[in-house]
């Protein structure tokens, strides 16, 4: 199976971004873009995936929506919204760090993550280095709400970071930025590196792509 094939087989199964599991229609716009942000934060701890997933819709379902609605909801009220969405290992200092991250957005950026996108002016680094401000956003975090806003922010595009390309690999696509983008040609990156990084994830998706060979 040529790289184009196996490219498509797995968006096929597995083309979906993390954003729309969690119910987010990514828009450049305040409350999508800071949903956004929020699972983000989520999938950057050492939890499975679907249960940030489904902690980013619950805390969404409670109206936690907008950085005004998270910062006035009570700490106990983010925390009953996370342990609804089983996101109980975390979910004590996750919930802080929600109210103070939703505190800075509000302070820093009027609520509204298109200044943050501004400010940075075409920088991904800029971006990268503004995003690791909000508490409990490190690296990792950065790079899912960035491989995931590529779409919308088309400066960040394309994005593939250390785990999408180690997704390719798995699956013996090439490794390297420049090599996988003349294999995907047309593809939507973000759907591109949201698949990739679910074969990283999942060694059974990774399995089942090279099967369809």
């Amino acid at each position: 199976m040529s790289d184009g094939a196996t490219l498509d087989a797995l968006l096929e199964r597995h083309g979906t971004t993390y954003a729309e599991e969690a119910g987010i229609r990514l828009r450049d716009t305040p409350q999508p873009l800071y949903r956004l942000l929020v699972l983000s934060h989520l999938l950057s701890a050492r939890i499975r995936a679907p249960v940030a997933v489904a902690s980013a819709r619950a805390l969404s379902a409670h109206g936690m929506r907008s950085p005004r609605r998270m910062a006035d909801a009570t700490w106990q009220q983010r925390v009953d919204a996370l342990g609804e969405g089983g996101y109980r290992r975390y979910d004590e200092r996750t919930a802080t760090q929600l109210g103070d991250g939703a505190s800075l957005l509000l302070d820093a950026y009027g609520g509204d993550l298109r200044r943050l996108r501004r400010d940075a002016d075409g920088d991904t680094d800029a971006l990268r280095a503004a995003l690791r401000r909000f508490p409990g956003m490190g690296p990792a975090g950065a790079d899912i709400f960035l491989r995931e806003v590529q779409s919308v922010w088309t400066e960040a595009a394309p994005y593939l970071d250390a785990k999408a390309l180690q997704g390719a690999e798995r699956l013996g696509l090439p490794a390297s930025p420049a090599g996988l983008l003349r294999a995907a040609g047309d593809r939507d990156p973000a759907v591109l590196a949201a698949a990739l990084v679910r074969a990283a994830l999942d060694k059974e998706i990774a399995a089942s792509v090279r099967a369809a060979r």
